[in-house]
């Protein structure tokens, strides 16, 4: 199985990387199970996945894997949750909006439309009264076509801060996304993606085969010698398909 990286891999500051469809196109046609991951938690499942078909990119339902899903799968009926999330992330969860009762968890996601402070302090308070936080990915800067923003992971650390308590974190690189998303024994799932705090780390640390690509977020990590190293680096995600073929 083949787990590629949406943002800063496939696709980089809003633009498809060049030769990404027709690498998705190549690998599938050598036998390659290939499904795409995202901390994207700013989107449904449903939504992302129409996005990025309109970027050309060969993906269907049920072959992007997010936190927003990761969280869907681990909730159980009896689970009542307060959503620190925007308008689409919440309605997704809504199956989980406590009816009564305090909740048992408190979900952060991307809540750059509608953060404000009496949200931000139900969630601390729910979280010190006992609720489980769960972050839907703990990022601290996103890239976009206008720059670089505040990620879902300054929200979580201040909820963390005054509450004394620390998150479960969903998305990458929780060991919970990579047994989610990847669905097959570690030694035979390679993991793409230009991220070495995220893509490689939960790649090296779950046992699959780690590549960087010199795409996305490489350019800013690559002097940091600390950060965990891939087993293979290509210059983009259409070079995939070759490296494989290549291994014996």
């Amino acid at each position: 199985m083949i787990l590629l990286d949406l943002d800063g891999t496939l696709r980089e500051r809003g633009e498809v990387v060049p030769g990404a469809a027709q690498a998705i196109v190549e690998l599938r046609r050598a036998g390659h199970t290939v499904r795409v991951f995202t901390n994207t938690d700013s989107r449904s499942e449903a939504a992302l996945v129409q996005r990025v078909r309109r970027a050309r990119i060969p993906v269907a339902l049920g072959e992007v894997f997010t936190p927003v899903v990761a969280a869907k799968r681990l909730l159980t009926p009896d689970s009542r949750v307060l959503v620190l999330a925007d308008p689409e992330v919440r309605d997704d969860l809504a199956g989980h909006a406590p009816p009564a009762g305090d909740p048992t968890h408190v979900i952060v996601g991307d809540c750059r439309q509608t953060l404000d402070y009496p949200g931000l302090d139900a969630a601390f308070r729910a979280v010190r009264n006992g609720a489980e936080l769960l972050a839907l990915q703990r990022g601290r800067y996103f890239r976009a076509a206008d720059g670089d923003h505040l990620d879902t992971g300054a929200v979580v650390a201040a909820i963390e801060y005054a509450s004394g308590r620390s998150a479960r974190v969903l998305g990458k690189p929780s060991p919970d996304f990579f047994r989610l998303a990847a669905a097959a024994p570690a030694g035979r799932v390679w993991v793409v993606g230009d991220d070495r705090t995220t893509d490689i780390l939960m790649a090296n640390e779950a046992g699959a085969t780690s590549v960087q690509v010199r795409t996305g977020k490489y350019a800013d990590q690559r002097a940091a010698g600390d950060l965990p190293r891939p087993v293979h680096v290509i210059d983009s995600v259409a070079d995939l398909p070759a490296l494989l073929a290549a291994q014996p």
